[in-house]
């Protein structure tokens, strides 16, 4: 990867600004990071999408798939700025037809998600979005989803990481991690 340009930067300095840390929530003890700034300002929204898309540019992809929920909010304009198709990857019970499952282990029990079993053909070229990654388990499930469909997985996409938890170090045996922010 190409080293960062001191306007690139810039930029990641304004969004991470723009982040906003709420103490307490969901739960005391939690600081939930907040991306709905980046969202609300058009500029801001624009940069960001911008620097979501760059690292996959030129890799020809066929499908983004994005994480319930706030996967979806920047995963549906990658995917239009890589002139792919979306796939949202939902919790139980939310899509209308046939669906594959997987059960994943949190830190505090287990939960599952599923995909349309006709999301994607065989060998399709995916990138997994989310707004965050911690400790990776989410974007890990979905892993399993997509190459149980037989699914390629070319990177995954992150508008910010908790770089203390290492949760790209559990991905990266399977495609390049790429988070814009670290916190």
């Amino acid at each position: 990867m190409p080293p960062i340009s001191n306007v690139e930067k810039s930029i990641k300095g304004l969004l991470l600004e723009n982040i906003r840390s709420i103490k307490d929530f969901p739960k005391p003890g939690i600081v939930f990071k907040d991306i709905t700034p980046l969202l609300n300002d058009k500029h801001l929204l624009e940069l960001t999408s911008m620097l979501l898309a760059n690292p996959f540019r030129g890799m020809e992809v066929d499908h983004v798939a994005g994480l319930e929920s706030r996967g979806f909010l920047f995963g549906t304009n990658l995917a239009q700025d890589l002139h792919a198709g979306f796939i949202p990857i939902r919790k139980p019970n939310k899509l209308p037809a046939e669906t594959e499952k997987v059960e994943y282990e949190l830190e505090y029990g287990t939960d599952s998600l599923e995909i349309h079993q006709d999301a994607i053909k065989p060998g399709a070229k995916v990138v997994i979005h989310d707004d965050l990654i911690a400790t990776g388990g989410t974007a890990k499930a979905a892993t399993e989803l997509i190459q149980k469909l037989g699914g390629q997985i070319v990177g995954y996409s992150f508008v910010m990481e908790i770089k203390a938890l290492q949760g790209s170090s559990k991905l990266e045996a399977v495609a390049p991690c790429f988070a814009l922010l670290s916190v």
